[in-house]
């Protein structure tokens, strides 16, 4: 009785941390007007990995609370996305990247085999989504816009997971993956706030 209280409450903090883990990122990108700091190519292939473990889980029917977050999650990086091109210029992109989207989405409900083999390849996917966000504050050397409560939010949800994944399915591919982005979630939220400091201590010199 305790342990199904325990996974309810994980699964309902996790999709209620879900439903707002973007909007400290897309309020920041609105007040700035700017994507400074923030990897288009991060957030696409984090879209796509998003994409690939949620059409994994509904093929194999695995309870719907282990993954209602993630049309959620889609959505909200879809306007991240959107915003980013906008900021950039480059609207009218948006409807090439959409179509290639939706297409690939429909592509890996076609054969077993189709959606088995992408989400052996999910956790690659995802953790380079998060090395290209690493490299593009590496680069700059600075955060720019990116949110770190967006980041901190986002490691919370992987550990939870963690958790509701053991305590249901069992799936290692899944469990792996979630060991994987909670590591490197953190690795990029110490990173935001190691660069949010300098910049701070850099400004509190120049006054």
């Amino acid at each position: 009785m305790q342990s199904a209280t325990l996974l309810h409450a994980a699964n309902f903090s996790t999709l209620l941390l879900c439903m707002v883990l973007k909007f400290p990122q897309i309020f920041a990108l609105m007040r700035a007007k700017s994507s400074a700091g923030v990897s288009f190519n991060s957030l696409l292939l984090e879209l796509l990995g998003y994409i690939v473990f949620v059409t994994y889980q509904m093929y194999y029917d695995y309870p719907p609370p282990t993954y209602l977050e993630y049309p959620i999650l889609i959505a909200q990086d879809a306007i991240l996305l959107l915003l980013i091109l906008h900021y950039n210029g480059s609207l009218k992109q948006s409807l090439l990247y959409t179509l290639l989207v939706v297409g690939g989405w429909r592509l890996l409900t076609l054969e077993k085999w189709i959606i088995d083999s992408a989400m052996s390849l999910c956790t690659f996917i995802s953790a380079a989504s998060k090395c290209a966000q690493l490299q593009c504050m590496w680069k700059s050397k600075d955060a720019g816009q990116v949110s770190a409560l967006s980041w901190a939010m986002a490691t919370c949800t992987c550990i939870a997971r963690i958790y509701t994944t053991t305590a249901t399915t069992g799936d290692m591919q899944v469990l792996v993956r979630f060991a994987v982005m909670t590591l490197l979630n953190m690795w990029v939220l110490l990173t935001v706030l190691y660069y949010q400091r300098q910049r701070s201590s850099s400004s509190k010199k120049e006054d």
